[in-house]
């Protein structure tokens, strides 16, 4: 197959083609077409504690492996870097720390906390040195309360990609959040990183698979609403005192709203309940696994054990032995492609015409 289609009216739509998810050619293609152009989750200020903080980051452990550093400066600004000096490639940060700049370890040479080089020994005799290449990349950094995210390569506005979620829950006290290492948890799934978001991306499942959650969510009322690079499924609570107290300037007021599940292209999930938020990152590691990273942010404690956002990890558990399943299943002859329910797989036609935009290109 030289090029995935997806048909825009869903109707008519047939699902994205198996090989996808078990072509491992598909499977390193989309590292430069899919990955390296999206914003990506690499943590939060909470890492960063005060002038001089330097932290490296891996991005997408497993897949990318890119090496980053995250430095904050005297003036307090945040920057992102490559973590490989421009001398000999030697890794500069090795664990959080305080320094006043960056020194590498192999032979010596110093940059600034923002990546300007700044000195090498028994260098004085190279011509035309140093030049802009001598300083360390720098990416890009998109804050939206303590989480920061970056981009590989840079091509379409952070806003573009978290604008409608920002704008959508304007009024949620973000800045109470705190994060919880004690949490958060890591899970690896033997299943594509596509099938796990694309089980994500659908309410269709819950009562058939999620006995504990359809307690507290109305199927009936559960919608899905698609923006350019994003989706929502809003999840619609049974229980009044189990949902959020939203205010009038909200879309949502008068409302039972138990919990937002925003999705962003290609694979983050922002799960806003009313104890706080689950960042849920997925990072391919192969063509038939993936790691699974759920962040928890709580502002109100006394909400961890009821409604929606209770019991995460047995609803975890149940959508890996879903997925799971159909990894294997995908792999049979007499299976290529499936149909859309128009009413309940927006989200997920919406995931599978993205792929394919990207990996067309």
């Amino acid at each position: 197959m030289d090029s995935f289609f997806i048909d825009p009216d869903i109707s008519r739509a047939k699902t994205l083609d198996t090989s996808y998810y078990t072509s491992a050619h598909y499977f390193e293609t989309s590292k430069e077409k899919i990955f390296a152009p999206s914003w990506q989750f690499i943590g939060s200020t909470d890492l960063m504690e005060g002038a001089g903080s330097a932290t490296p980051v891996t991005l997408l452990d497993g897949y990318i492996n890119e090496p980053l550093v995250l430095t904050k400066d005297k003036s307090g600004t945040m920057h992102c870097m490559s973590n490989v000096c421009t001398h000999r490639g030697n890794l500069l940060v090795a664990g959080p720390c305080k320094l006043d700049h960056l020194r590498c370890k192999y032979h010596g040479r110093l940059f600034s906390l923002d990546g300007k080089f700044l000195s090498m020994p028994e260098f004085k005799e190279v011509k035309d040195f140093p030049t802009d290449a001598d300083n360390l990349h720098r990416l890009p950094v998109f804050q939206w309360g303590k989480m920061l995210f970056t981009s590989l390569k840079p091509g379409i506005p952070a806003e573009e990609y978290f604008g409608e979620m920002i704008k959508r829950i304007d009024w949620y006290p973000m800045d109470k959040l705190e994060y919880r290492a004690d949490l958060s948890k890591n899970y690896t799934v033997k299943a594509n990183w596509a099938l796990y978001c694309e089980n994500y991306l659908e309410g269709f499942h819950i009562p058939f698979v999620h006995a504990g959650l359809n307690q507290a969510l109305d199927f009936g009322a559960y919608t899905t609403e698609v923006f350019r690079y994003s989706n929502l499924q809003l999840g619609t609570g049974k229980h009044p005192g189990e949902c959020f107290t939203l205010p009038r300037s909200s879309p949502d007021h008068g409302k039972n709203i138990a919990a937002y599940y925003f999705w962003v292209f290609p694979n983050m999930m922002f799960n806003f309940y009313p104890w706080g938020l689950s960042v849920n990152l997925v990072q391919p590691t192969a063509v038939d696994q993936c790691n699974v990273s759920f962040f928890s942010f709580v502002c109100d404690e006394s909400m961890l054990e009821v409604g929606a956002g209770n019991g995460l990890d047995a609803v975890e558990l149940e959508d890996e032995e879903v997925v799971e399943n159909v990894q294997k299943g995908i792999r049979s002859r007499f299976y290529d492609h499936g149909r859309y329910s128009v009413t309940r797989e927006q989200g997920t036609h919406h995931f599978h015409s993205l792929i394919a935009q990207f990996m067309n290109k």
